[in-house]
């Protein structure tokens, strides 16, 4: 029922998209900022903006987050107080958004999670181009986008009407800029005492694995973070710590998950849980609760997608127990393969659009340019100068030690009155370079990861469109896929895995794989040109 929703949902949001398109544009048509500023492509208009009045910003955000109070920290008051401005944040989900569309009444800004929807190809319908939008209200803006972000999020009109956050490029990667989230971690006084063993291959893995369960009989050897939906870190995470190619010698899509060294892993892992050395409560246990058993260092080792988010786990851990988690070379390609971890690609996290609704275009404009300007970036980030933070005679952005002592003693209270990093709709990760490197739970972790990341934007957004037969093939396919790696994981003998496997590959041939296959690499294909 959920996917029969699901469909019925796209074609509706298609047909209210459809209804849309003749919409003029009378926003960008109509709106005047005579007697306000003239254009100058050295300097953004919002310094130059004369309007007295406060502008009332409407910002509609397609997930059901709790929204964030707008101007009552010192990082949204200082956005407030340089833009002259007031935002009222909304949240829902897709028939919520397709509503406001077929409604024509939308809000001055949408966030989109999700770049390849409907709601993001037909942006042209509802949004209006930044491209024309820098021309008409703030040329400056243009100086400050990524070049390559904002050719990627070009529709086929050449223009662009999306930008992200977390929008990582090739220099980004290249620069060093970007920090793995991904590990296999281990407690270090466990790592220690059994003389800082080898897990590599299999062999050492489910060797060590058992020697962990003989000596520290209250840990739970292995564990791994949250299942959900998607087999939390077997599917394309394991697939990345082991170098798993993503194109095939001829360039086109390369079934990963039927990689013979990952399928070996898999096999490995199933061994390990065989041998009762992963807990069954692992692949049920919820978030909170997962969290509290890393709070208490209960797992000696684990399979982490998502190393930042278990920050706070990881110092609380370290504060109250005298060791820490570290990183070492868990799972490794048994051919000589390298890592090829993968962090937020180019397509990045959340997509911002300026609707054709927006009472005041250009002010909005002004908002996009001061967020994706560098300052703008330290400010949501880091805070204000002063108050939050001070420069280094290095010239390195520093805490300063009342903002550090809150964050660690009341976090709560630090994210109220500072709400940094927490207004991150623009945020990307090029001026971590700019902060004071400070030792952390997560240091040793990233400092691992050095050297292991790939970009992966050649596999980015190259599932079948919504609405086609290959896209209801594909969605079943995956589905198919998640709870196979965990029933493989799961299987009694060897005979179990074996006949669990054969019978996802005959799911595959039977729900047109084949065909599938074909448009990724098509799509890989268009990737490619995007990118030169």
């Amino acid at each position: 029922m959920k996917k029969l929703f699901g469909s019925l949902l796209a074609v509706s949001v298609l047909l209210s998209l459809a209804a849309c398109g003749g919409k003029e544009e009378k926003a960008a048509d109509d709106f005047s900022i005579k007697d306000r500023y003239t254009l100058d492509e050295t300097t953004p208009a919002w310094k130059q903006d004369k309007k007295e009045e406060t502008t009332k910003i409407r910002w509609y955000i397609n997930s059901d987050w709790t929204s964030l109070p707008f101007g009552e920290d010192v990082t949204t008051a200082q956005i407030k107080k340089d833009l002259n401005i007031d935002i009222e944040f909304i949240s829902g989900d897709d028939s919520k958004l397709n509503a406001m569309i077929s409604g024509g009444d939308m809000p001055d800004i949408v966030t989109l999670t999700d770049m390849t929807g409907q709601a993001a190809k037909k942006a042209d319908s509802w949004a209006l181009p930044l491209n024309d939008l820098a021309k008409k209200y703030d040329p400056y803006l243009m100086s400050v986008v990524n070049e390559d972000t904002f050719k990627w999020y070009a529709l086929d009109n050449g223009k662009t009407y999306g930008y992200p956050n977390y929008s990582n490029t090739e220099a980004d990667y290249e620069a060093g800029n970007v920090p793995v989230n991904d590990n296999f971690v281990i407690r270090e006084d466990v790592y220690n005492a059994l003389g800082k063993p080898d897990v590599s291959t299999p062999e050492n893995f489910v060797k060590v694995m058992k020697e962990i369960s003989e000596k520290y009989p209250d840990y739970t050897p292995m564990g791994f973070t949250t299942i959900g939906e998607a087999a939390g870190p077997f599917s394309d995470k394991l697939q990345d710590f082991l170098g798993v190619p993503l194109e095939d010698e001829d360039g086109k899509f390369y079934d990963r998950s039927m990689d013979e060294e990952y399928l070996e892993w898999l096999k490995t892992i199933n061994q390990v849980y065989r041998d009762g050395n992963i807990s069954d409560d692992s692949f049920t246990d919820d978030g909170a609760t997962f969290d509290e058993k890393v709070k208490q260092g209960k797992y000696a080792t684990m399979l982490v997608a998502g190393t930042s988010g278990q920050g706070g786990n990881f110092t609380e851990f370290m504060k109250n127990s005298g060791t820490q988690y570290i990183a070492i070379d868990g799972p490794s390609s048994t051919s000589g393969r390298k890592p090829t971890l993968n962090q937020t690609g180019i397509s990045g996290w959340l997509s911002n659009y300026i609707t054709k609704d927006a009472k005041d275009p250009a002010k909005v404009t002004q908002l996009f340019t001061y967020l994706i300007d560098e300052p703008g970036q330290i400010l949501t980030k880091y805070g204000v100068e002063g108050v939050t933070y001070a420069y280094n005679d290095e010239g390195k952005i520093d805490y300063l030690d009342e903002v550090k002592e809150m964050e660690k003693t009341d976090n709560e209270a630090y994210n109220k009155k500072y709400g940094i990093s927490r207004f991150l709709y623009f945020n990307n990760d090029r001026v971590n370079s700019l902060k004071v490197k400070q030792v952390s739970a997560l240091t040793q972790m990233q400092e691992w990861g050095v050297g292991k990341l790939t970009p992966h934007f050649v596999i980015e957004n190259t599932n079948p469109d919504a609405g086609t037969a290959e896209a209801r093939s594909n969605e079943a396919i995956e589905t198919k896929l998640n709870t196979t790696i965990v029933s493989l994981i799961r299987s009694k003998d060897e005979k179990a895995f074996d006949t669990t496997l054969n019978n996802f590959k005959d799911f595959l041939e039977n729900n047109k794989w084949e065909a599938i296959k074909d448009i990724k690499s098509e799509k890989m294909a268009e990737n490619k040109e995007k990118l030169n």
